[in-house]
């Protein structure tokens, strides 16, 4: 009966990882075990039988709760307990800018489950406003302080799951305390805010911090009417993007009124001695006057009481579990922004605050807990997305940033595409950076900006590719949806995926405009427009020479065979097909990526963006 088992867990497992290999195995098994599906459900019974009899969950939200209700559909003998520090023990976090900006109009509508919907629906006893503060692990018993009347009680637990979160980064600044400065973190925290803007008219703000929160608060303050500054120490916004990534969103944000500070980090607050309000002081001495600030810049993990219970920590300061999510106690676990987890793309350790690797994780540590199935976590790659004003900012995977830093060879290309067919109104360009192994082609991250629909849609199809161990020629043979209103015949996945693989085959040879000072110091080399007269007079890059597309064949006589040509178009395509052009004529050609328009979204500091 084990084996039975064994083998019918193996089978489903294979049957969604297809292969020769696999299929045989399929066969072979689905004949020897034709009820391996009954087999399979019979070990889960009996796993369920051995259940732990007192599980205790710290903290709920994404996965805490999450685990707490996976815990119950897989025993309902387990006592399941929940301690939540805060006063909701599961909320939308995320949403939370968008109920100060009143998107979300009604605050109910953050919450996700309250303590009756867990007691009715899963039987889990929840216990809000208490804190676990302290684990005696030889005992195996928490201690829990409840925040209203200060008692405090010991609970004991067979398994234990620490779910504490990230708290809001709070650096030691002058004036930090100074009324008017609020975090974004909690529901307590939008009535603050809210209550703060209604109470003091207020009128301008600044937003410290260029991240997810802080460009979604952002975009909600303006929403309200109100005057809004961005301060950002780097010298962009959304970190872990690419910097030619986010140049378009730049751009995007100061049409829509907002005052960028880049590069240049908050250093203190003082009161407006002019009026009221205060004023944000930053590292170059500037001052920016507000009524309100919102000090968004990042969350650390809330490791103190599994650092106080001797757990083990990682080199990031995040608690350190294994693949089943499992710490240097074999009956504690832990979940979400608090642990370190593996990159799968780097190898490496890093903390991913984002809820779907904690809803994930939250289920993995039922399953070890209740011994369902080998259920492992597979380590993040980081699938995140943030809309500002109209425009999606995606990525998926390693930036170009994280592969140089870590020794990664990788090459890269550059899309400027139709989120659609260019012939059903409303198409809108998707600017796309895939970047992957010149080995084999491996897929090692994609970003993608836009302001047309479908944007997430072509990173969410990267993504899955790259879970898959997926290559940039799979992804010019996926078979994706089509209708002019949807995509394109090649859709933008497609044509990233034909690029890069024709980039592999040497069929189509590319530069990237990192290496302009190289290519025009070059006496040997000679960069080529080949765009129309009346594009180039808009606007080119210096020391080009102008041989059009339309004309190029008709010229190649007359076009020099001892230079190297690099050949670059406004998007890419012409170049493409010139360069084709030129290398069937003898010639040296390659083709500079994402043509003009990535020209353009060279970062103003880089050597490329002052030619």
């Amino acid at each position: 009966g084990i084996f039975l088992a064994m083998l019918a867990t193996r089978a489903i497992i294979l049957e969604r990882k297809p292969s020769a290999c696999n299929q045989m195995f399929l066969s072979k098994a689905q004949r020897i075990v034709p009820s391996f599906r009954r087999a399979r459900a019979a070990v889960l019974v009996r796993a369920m039988a051995t259940a732990p009899k007192k599980v205790v969950v710290v903290g709920g939200v994404a996965g805490g709760a999450s685990c707490a209700a996976r815990l119950r559909r897989l025993s309902e003998t387990t006592d399941i307990t929940v301690f939540e520090k805060g006063p909701y023990v599961s909320f939308a976090n995320c949403g939370l800018p968008y109920h100060v900006g009143d998107v979300i109009q009604e605050e109910s509508k953050l919450l996700v489950a309250n303590v009756a919907k867990f007691r009715s629906w899963f039987n889990v006893d929840v216990k809000e406003s208490t804190e676990v503060v302290s684990i005696d692990r030889k005992a195996k018993t928490v201690t829990a302080k409840d925040l209203k009347s200060g008692e405090e009680k010991q609970y004991p637990y067979d398994k234990l799951v620490l779910s504490p979160g990230a708290a809001a980064i709070r650096p030691p600044l002058p004036g930090l305390d100074l009324p008017g400065i609020f975090s974004m973190k909690t529901i307590p925290d939008t009535r603050a805010v809210k209550s703060w803007i209604k109470e003091h008219d207020v009128k301008t703000a600044v937003v410290v911090g260029g991240g997810f929160i802080g460009l979604e608060m952002v975009e909600n303050l303006v929403h309200l009417g109100i005057k809004t500054s961005l301060v950002e120490m780097l010298p962009q916004v959304m970190p872990p993007l690419d910097p030619e990534m986010v140049e378009p969103l730049h751009d995007h944000l100061r049409k829509k009124g907002v005052t960028l500070h880049l590069g240049d980090g908050v250093a203190g607050f003082e009161k407006n001695p002019a009026g009221s309000g205060l004023l944000v002081a930053t590292a170059s001495g500037a001052k920016h006057q507000a009524d309100l600030v919102m000090l968004v810049i990042g969350v650390r993990p809330e490791t103190g009481l599994a650092k106080a219970a001797g757990l083990e920590l990682g080199a990031r300061g995040g608690i350190k579990v294994d693949d089943s999510m499992r710490t240097s106690d074999p009956d504690i676990y832990a979940v979400g922004d608090a642990v370190e987890v593996r990159d799968v793309v780097t190898g490496k350790y890093t903390l991913v605050p984002l809820a779907g690797p904690a809803n994930r994780q939250g289920r993995i540590v039922a399953d070890a807990i209740c011994g369902a199935e080998p259920s492992r976590f597979r380590g993040v790659q980081g699938t995140a997305v943030v809309g500002v004003f109209g425009m999606t900012v995606a990525s998926t995977g390693a930036s170009e940033k994280t592969l140089r830093r870590e020794g990664i060879a990788h090459d890269k290309v550059y899309l400027h595409i139709n989120n659609h067919a260019g012939y059903y109104p409303g198409a809108a360009t998707i600017d796309l950076k895939l970047m992957f192994s010149p080995k084999d082609g491996k897929i090692l991250g994609m970003q993608a900006v836009g302001v047309g629909e479908g944007v997430e849609k072509r990173v969410d199809v990267v993504a899955m590719a790259m879970q898959m161990g997926g290559t940039v020629y799979d992804l010019e043979e996926a078979e994706l949806c089509y209708a002019p209103q949807y995509g394109s015949a090649k859709d933008p996945v497609n044509m990233a995926g034909m690029v890069a693989a024709n980039v592999l085959r040497g069929m189509h040879p590319v530069e990237q405009w990192d290496d302009l000072d190289a290519i025009t110091s070059d006496p040997n080399a000679l960069l080529v427009d080949v765009r129309e007269p009346g594009e180039v007079e808009k606007a080119c890059v210096k020391g080009a020479v102008n041989w059009p597309l339309s004309t190029l064949r008709q010229k190649l006589p007359e076009l020099p065979k001892d230079k190297k040509l690099y050949i670059y178009c406004q998007v890419g395509l012409r170049g493409y097909l010139a360069t084709r052009q030129l290398l069937l004529s003898g010639r040296d050609a390659v083709n500079i990526s994402g043509g003009f328009r990535s020209f353009q979204q060279c970062p103003p500091a880089s050597p490329t963006a002052k030619m």
